[in-house]
């Protein structure tokens, strides 16, 4: 009896503390149209604390939907377009010599903000590759010989074009890892481009957004979701999931096991058991259910398998094999 007030209870308290979700896709409505899925993705990351790495050709709104993003949490936003002639101090900061003073002072750079856009992210050096990335998993910024930590909340959106490899430096897989979700961005639909041509084909069109929560919620709620009911054969099925990418033969996918030369990390297993917990707050729910983890699945997993030159010959993508795995596994 206790467990069903005590599941009653938490309910509530999503139920209340998630009610800002809905401000958010409200406010956001007013400029971006379409695009709710990766609306959900970014907000995704934002609860789940994650990185999210964003691909797509370019003018499918996506500086603007992380921009409009910003404002509406009231964060700060920094774009930085990623060049092959950018260095590490050009993101961090560096120091510069005053000479009045007589002695070095710091210039924090563009990643001491709260959303940032690594716009075009591979068509800079590794170096700068790995500065940022370094950023993003030790959320703290070393400058001379003083290590700075980075604020709350603190989220990475990289986008990369998938239209240009020419001059570019592809990302390594093992750093690919560090992004919780990898989104594809497609095209509107035709309904949804016919309101966006009505929309933006006005000159000095802006709408004006208005911030709805600010920062400390986003943190509140992070505290929430830890709170969120995952039962153990939800738990498992996660789990499932990650191993079918290793080891496909025990899972009845033996068609697949000379198409992955390397499956899923553990981080696929603990970031989507984050991301379904917060897709579950999302959908003002208190407890997870194998639904949230089919819907974010993707998303998680595409990035973390590497398909062997066999599959890669038959034009066989990640994608393919996840939805392979997904359309197996045993649902709970």
């Amino acid at each position: 009896m206790s467990n069903n007030l005590d599941m009653q209870a938490l309910g509530e308290k999503i139920e209340k503390s998630s009610l800002f979700i809905d401000e958010i896709y409200e406010e956001l409505n007013k400029v971006i149209v379409g695009q709710k899925y990766m609306i959900d993705r970014l907000l995704i990351g934002l609860l789940a604390d994650g990185h999210v790495l964003l691909e797509g050709v370019p003018g499918l709104a996506k500086t603007l939907t992380v921009s409009s993003l910003a404002t509406v949490i009231n964060t700060q936003f920094q774009r930085i377009q990623f060049t092959p002639d950018l260095l590490p101090a050009d993101l961090i900061g560096t120091l510069i010599y005053n000479q009045k003073e007589g002695e070095f002072t710091v210039k924090k750079g563009p990643i001491f903000s709260n959303i940032i856009l690594a716009d075009e992210i591979n068509r800079s050096p590794a170096k700068v590759q790995s500065a940022l990335l370094e950023a993003m998993q030790e959320l703290q910024v070393t400058i001379g010989e003083t290590t700075y930590k980075l604020e709350q909340p603190f989220l990475v959106l990289a986008t990369q074009n998938p239209v240009e490899q020419e001059g570019t430096y592809p990302l390594p897989e093992a750093q690919v890892d560090r992004f919780m979700l990898k989104i594809n961005v497609t095209y509107p639909t035709e309904k949804e481009e016919l309101e966006i041509m009505r929309r933006m084909a006005k000159t000095g069109n802006k709408v004006a957004l208005k911030p709805v929560i600010d920062p400390q919620k986003i943190l509140e709620a992070r505290k929430v979701i830890n709170e969120i009911y995952i039962d153990e054969k939800v738990e498992q099925y996660i789990i499932d999931l990650v191993f079918a990418t290793r080891n496909p033969e025990q899972y009845g996918l033996e068609k697949l096991s000379d198409l992955i030369s390397f499956g899923a990390s553990p981080r696929a297993t603990i970031n989507l058991n984050l991301t379904a917990r917060a897709h579950a707050f999302m959908e003002h729910r208190a407890y997870v259910t194998p639904e949230d983890i089919r819907v974010i699945a993707m998303d998680v997993l595409r990035h973390r398998i590497i398909p062997t030159f066999e599959a890669e010959a038959e034009n066989i993508t990640p994608e393919d094999i996840v939805q392979n795995i997904l359309s197996t596994i045993q649902v709970p």
